[in-house]
């Protein structure tokens, strides 16, 4: 465990600690009931004793200052969640393979639920990791996934006179001196920061991206107990390599803050595709931005997700045309991401819904590299051969790929690595082949069943620190197209791209 892990609250660790000792006793003492359930009763005493306690520690919370009434309160809905996981796991022995199963499934109902109004009520850290969990379907059970992508539009605005606060101490200068003109209404409200639209001086429209006040410290505060939630309840959880992840997590949330890096990252990102007629990606404004506003120009366009869903259903009801834009847009998606991991190096690895637009023209607008990824020239061209071999369906070839990346098994042997492999990326091999792409839905759920066994069987140990967010890009781009299921044209879109990036 991490040193930050460490400091989570210590009665958490302690409570799991006590409960993973009697949970290991439980199978031991499963020929002698009684005695087992006078254990229980026990347990189930100490509890509610121990409940009462940090309820009333939070119910007083008022009294202690922002960040150990955070640490109360957080503490206290992670907690709620860890010690329904732990008792569940105490009580699965005597149950019925059948009982255990539904009580878990209803249980994780019931904490997904818990933790996304949480989320939705505290914020930041919480919000954040909600939101990036809600696209990691292989990590967690369907009923969490349901519940977190709730979390994509959670995040509340902030009063105009906040954010007037921040941007003029920020600049130094009065607003009206800094822009020509300044939506108090944003246009986005996030877990980090809300972006309001705005008029330069000379005219141009501006993007203004302003950090919420004192997040630094939440996000910092939010983490460490999140990671003590991830420890407590990991064997609740599917084998993965859990230390990789909450790691790559913690990198890239704090990377959010730094809003000088991100400009980098946006400007190079977006003279990386300034001769592409159909992928924009904004510019700063250098003097118009700070440690905690950055400035960009304005990109109009509709969000993804709407424009997708309405030529989904048009399609279905017999439109060509809508049809047609449909695999555009997702060609072009598909496109850009190719072109970023493997040509430019660094990507945005945030592809939400609002962070994705389509022009009335068609044209891909990608907003937002506070969270983004680089990748240097070795690991992409290791990832561009992982890539060939999938698609060429070699798995020898992917196989070892596979282990050149960093990704291990708990056996030493690739099955259960080429059955993820093959359930990320099987639909563009099929692309590729000129077959159909798409699964039906029950072979998409037949897919997932068969994922989940082989990594039940044979778990990954170890996952390369570059594709927790690659995997998470790629995973949510995956289910994006699953649900619309186009036509992309390989020829245009993909087999280009993958040339240039071989020959380099």
């Amino acid at each position: 465990m991490s040193e930050r892990t460490s400091r989570a609250p210590t009665w958490l660790t302690a409570i799991d600690d006590a409960l993973g000792w009697v949970e290991e006793t439980a199978w031991d003492l499963r020929e002698i009931a009684d005695r087992a359930a006078t254990g229980w009763r026990k347990v189930a005493a100490d509890w509610h004793t121990l409940a009462e306690d940090v309820q009333m520690l939070a119910q007083e919370a008022a009294r202690l200052p922002d960040r150990s009434v955070r640490l109360a309160t957080t503490s206290w809905l992670v907690g709620q969640v860890v010690l329904s996981y732990r008792l569940h796991a105490l009580r699965t022995p005597f149950l019925s393979e059948e009982t255990a199963r539904t009580q878990l499934e209803a249980l994780h109902a019931h904490n997904a639920r818990r933790f996304q109004e949480g989320s939705a009520r505290h914020g930041a850290g919480f919000l954040k990791i909600g939101q990036m969990l809600s696209t990691r379907p292989d990590l967690l059970p369907e009923a969490w996934i349901a519940e977190l992508a709730k979390l994509q539009d959670a995040a509340p605005a902030l009063p105009f006179a906040v954010i007037r606060t921040v941007v003029e101490d920020d600049l130094g200068a009065p607003l009206e001196d800094l822009f020509a003109a300044f939506d108090p209404e944003p246009i986005g409200a996030a877990s980090i920061a809300q972006v309001h639209r705005a008029q330069m001086p000379d005219g141009e429209p501006v993007a203004v991206k302003v950090r919420r006040p004192g997040v630094e410290s939440l996000l910092d505060l939010d983490l460490d107990v999140l990671e003590g939630f991830i420890a407590s309840t990991r064997s609740m959880l599917p084998d993965a390599d859990w230390l990789a992840i909450t790691r790559e997590v913690r990198t890239a949330v704090s990377a959010e803050l730094d809003f000088a890096r991100e400009a980098v990252v946006m400007d190079r990102v977006a003279e990386f595709f300034r001769a592409h007629p159909k992928i924009r990606v904004p510019r700063s404004r250098p003097e118009r931005c700070g440690e905690r506003v950055l400035t960009a120009t304005f990109c109009e366009g509709r969000r993804i997700a709407d424009a997708l869903d309405e030529w989904t259903a048009a399609r279905a009801s017999g439109d060509a045309a809508a049809g047609a834009r449909l695999d555009e847009t997702l060609g072009l998606l598909l496109e850009a991401y190719l072109r970023m991991v493997l040509e430019a190096g660094v990507f945005q690895a945030d592809p939400h819904p609002g962070n994705l637009l389509v022009a009335s023209d068609g044209t891909l607008v990608v907003l937002d590299f506070g969270c983004s990824r680089e990748l240097v020239p070795s690991r992409r061209r290791l990832y561009l051969g992982l890539a060939a071999a999938i698609l060429a369906g070699d798995r020898e070839n992917t196989a070892a790929r596979l282990r050149e990346l960093g990704f291990t098994t708990r056996s030493g042997q690739p099955d259960s690595l080429l059955t993820f492999a093959e359930a990320m990326l099987g639909a563009f091999r099929r692309m590729a082949e000129g077959g159909e792409a798409w699964l039906a839905p029950a072979a998409v759920e037949a897919e997932l069943r068969g994922l989940l066994h082989a990594v039940e069987r044979d778990p990954v140990t170890k996952l390369p620190d570059d594709f927790v967010m690659l995997g998470r890009v790629f995973g949510t781009l995956g289910g994006l197209f699953q649900h619309h299921r186009p036509r992309i044209d390989w020829g245009r879109h993909v087999a280009p791209v993958l040339g240039a990036a071989w020959l380099r």
